[in-house]
């Protein structure tokens, strides 16, 4: 399992990819959580802290790492 990418850039997270994104609750301690993008919630190009998405899972959060 290779990292391909930060999660700032949107134009590489599409739905379907696997991610790792940290969920709001989990900010301070930076539990990432894993799965896979159902929906791009971010609309501009490039965000610093990582594109906001949701999960199949349900669950919303930024995303830290594209998995390969």
């Amino acid at each position: 399992m290779a990292i391909l990418s930060n999660g700032s850039a949107r134009e590489h997270i599409k739905p379907g990819v696997r991610v790792c994104i940290v969920l709001k609750k989990d900010q301070r301690s930076g539990k990432l959580t894993e799965g896979i993008v159902k929906d791009v919630l971010t609309k501009s190009r490039i965000h610093p802290h990582g594109i906001k998405v949701r999960l199949e899972s349900g669950d919303i959060g930024r995303v830290k790492s594209i998995i390969g």
